[in-house]
């Protein structure tokens, strides 16, 4: 299917999706100004001050947010946000690409297939894996996709895109297509021109398109020459806009879903099969964070030392320049009145009290709720915990819930970039680079501990295998150094061998070699007559 001939209302999303991706998508970005804008009912560039918002009663209720609390006119904003969406989505991929997966050719691969695997680590997937990660956790979704450009490489690589800028299209849960879009250029206040550039991946194609309309609608199509952003894919498509990938029986494109079920659009057909983000559910316990830190800062700037002066003490600056109060002054007149029993000081301090407890107790108890709606554990956060050294065995088990969760993830990660990866071989192979001696099936994905044991641990384990005869010296070897190739491995087994003595000549070769300065043979050795 080609891309869109005609007008039509873009994104075509249904609009809860729309609303939940725009609200995430504030979160994420930990931008104040952009969480009042979306709170307070206002459009990203026009302020629309609701009365709802102002008053009381049923309405009122509803509209209480406290990023939906306008800012009066004129009046510094004293909010503060606290970007715990933010930590939330770092962590999530953290957890599962702090440490880069290992790519392994199937069994029987070339060994070219293995060292393309290894140079696409090495030209810098694992940082596209930790920004699709982020962007996954906080939008429900990523995309990975396969892109080239002469002019930047001479080989083809994996690009990251985000769920709220692409139109996916799946079967039975099961991406078949999608189509990217990015904004090219708007202009005016209200973005009453648009002009965005669509591609769209099909199994062994990709089109392109450039359109020209507002920042609801899609508009007409333009030639792509008319871009200077589109301009260099005019004379790379055909008449239909699209080009072959070179690899008809893939799609360069993945979806990686966060976590399934997206429990609020179960009911949405064309959202149905989209992830689930991990803010979802948890934006009023973020909400109430920030009302919380602002209300504790609050304490601060009210707890500020100030004093009552009485008029006696103040100093005239003249008519019309009112008083001032000089605190290096030490003589005053005093003046013929009463004092006020037990009132000697004619100054009184005014300085309220701090809660500090108060406030750290429930910012603590706000963020171990949320953190847990999201799926992980509060010492991921640093909530728990004296500072004092533990094993990695401690470490599991006080994040049991967020290894939970990022197994469960990994389940998703796992085939999507395994699908990915192959599409990308396939490009390689295929008519535009021809590459030769490529296997093109999914290679094997492994992810890596993201908590790794110290050397103590490590030697503890190995002795205890060595003592049950449970483990070779290979494997006690590649448990020491994952990181090792088959050569350094096998270099270092034989030196342990060798070292302690246990090196010991196969004894089905013993004495094939022959025995050298033998004696005499047995004919006598003499010389012949």
């Amino acid at each position: 299917m080609p891309l869109p001939t005609g007008d039509m209302t873009w994104p075509p999303v249904d609009e809860r999706v729309q609303y939940a991706l725009a609200d995430w998508d504030a979160w994420y970005s930990s931008e104040p100004d952009r969480l009042e804008a979306r709170y307070s009912g206002r459009g990203y560039r026009e302020a629309i001050d609701r009365p709802a918002q102002h008053r009381g009663g049923l309405v009122g209720r509803l509209a209480r947010w406290f990023w939906g609390q306008p800012t009066p006119e004129g009046e510094k904003r004293d909010k503060l946000h606290v970007p715990l969406a933010g930590d939330i989505a770092r962590t999530s991929s953290e957890l599962l690409f702090s440490e880069p997966p290992k790519l392994l050719a199937p069994e029987g691969a070339s060994e070219a297939t293995q060292q393309a695997l290894d140079a696409l680590m090495e030209d810098g997937l694992q940082p596209t894996l930790l920004e699709a990660g982020e962007i996954c956790a906080a939008l429900g979704g990523a995309y990975l996709r396969v892109v080239w450009d002469d002019e930047v490489s001479d080989r083809p690589w994996i690009d990251t895109a985000a769920a709220d800028r692409a139109v996916p299209e799946f079967r039975y849960g099961r991406l078949v297509a999608v189509t990217f879009w990015t904004v090219l250029e708007a202009e005016g206040r209200n973005d009453q021109r648009v002009f965005r550039h669509l591609e769209r991946h099909e199994k062994g194609r990709i089109f392109h398109g450039l359109y020209e309309g507002s920042a609801t609608s899609l508009g007409a199509a333009r030639p792509l020459a008319d871009h200077p952003e589109t301009a260099p894919l005019a004379s790379m498509v055909d008449e239909e806009g699209g080009l072959d990938t070179g690899a008809p029986d893939h799609l360069t494109a993945a979806y990686v879903p966060n976590v399934r079920p997206a429990r609020a659009w179960r009911h949405i057909p064309t959202a149905a099969y989209w992830g689930q983000s991990d803010f979802q559910g948890i934006e009023g316990l973020m909400d109430q964070l920030d009302e919380t830190y602002s209300s504790w800062m609050r304490d601060v700037q009210n707890g500020k030392g100030r004093i009552v002066v009485p008029d006696t003490m103040l100093e005239s600056l003249g008519p019309g320049q009112g008083v001032a109060w000089s605190e290096e002054r030490r003589v005053y007149s005093g003046l013929n009145m009463l004092q006020r029993p037990g009132d000697p000081n004619p100054l009184t301090v005014v300085q309220f009290d701090i809660r500090v407890q108060e406030h750290r107790d429930t910012c603590a108890e706000l963020v171990e709720q949320a953190v847990r709606q999201a799926g992980y554990s509060s010492s991921t956060f640093g909530e728990t915990g004296d500072g004092a050294a533990v094993t990695a065995t401690e470490i599991r088990a006080r994040e049991r819930r967020s290894m939970a969760t990022r197994s469960r993830k990994t389940l998703y990660w796992g085939p999507a970039l395994a699908s990915i990866t192959a599409a990308l071989m396939a490009v390689q192979a295929g008519d535009r680079f021809r590459v030769t001696g490529l296997d093109l099936e999914p290679p094997k994905v492994e992810f890596q501990d993201s908590i790794s044991e110290g050397p103590t641990e490590l030697a503890t384990t190995a002795e205890l295998l060595r003592r049950a005869e449970a483990a070779s010296t290979d494997t006690l070897v590649r448990m020491m150094h994952p990181d090792w190739d088959d050569q350094q491995v096998e270099a270092e087994v034989d030196k342990i061998l060798g070292e302690s003595g246990r090196a010991v000549a196969d004894p089905f070769e013993t004495g094939a070699e022959g025995v050298p300065n033998a004696g005499i043979p047995s004919d006598g050795g003499g010389p012949r007559d």
